[in-house]
């Protein structure tokens, strides 16, 4: 356990495990929605899926829609690494970069949740309720591996670039 405890970052920390706290918080007081479990263990992990999910939502939805709409600017991937490795506090700053953007996303599936759940008890889409959100997450989850893929990609051309 404490090696386990030991290989927790702040980004682990603050991007993972603190914030669930918060989302699931919101989604109890604010929607139908209930999360809980008797054990503790089940709904730690529950929860840790449950922010990853918000997270790669803010990684592949959030980050591309706000580049795109100009919220935000980023340099090439190749200068960030660069970069890195001449100002160290660049890789922190990514990090609480990626916090805000994950908090932001959270924020987001609040909303969406509240007004799917005002409609699905309108139109009766209860039944409905697990399909779309496999249909979801497996979306979310076919773009974060397509995101991750590009960025070991470009590392890759980055490092053979160099030879």
């Amino acid at each position: 356990m404490s090696e386990l405890i030991s290989k927790l970052t702040s980004y682990n920390l603050f991007n993972y495990l603190f914030p669930w706290v918060v989302f699931i918080a919101f989604l109890n007081n604010s929607t139908n929605y209930i999360i809980t479990d008797d054990n503790i263990f089940i709904l730690a992990f529950l929860s840790y899926f449950i922010w990853l999910v918000i997270s790669r939502i803010g990684s592949v939805i959030i980050e591309p829609l706000f580049r795109k709409i100009k919220i935000i600017n980023f340099k090439e991937y190749k200068d960030f690494i660069e970069a890195s490795k001449v100002d160290e506090k660049l890789e922190v700053l990514s990090e609480q970069n990626n916090v805000f953007r994950t908090i932001i996303s959270m924020f987001l599936i609040i909303i969406l949740v509240k007004v799917y759940s005002n409609i699905s008890i309108y139109y009766n889409l209860c039944n409905f309720d697990f399909y779309i959100i496999y249909v979801i997450l497996l979306i979310i989850f076919i773009l974060a591996y397509r995101k991750q893929t590009n960025y070991i990609t470009s590392r890759i051309e980055k490092v053979l670039s160099k030879k």
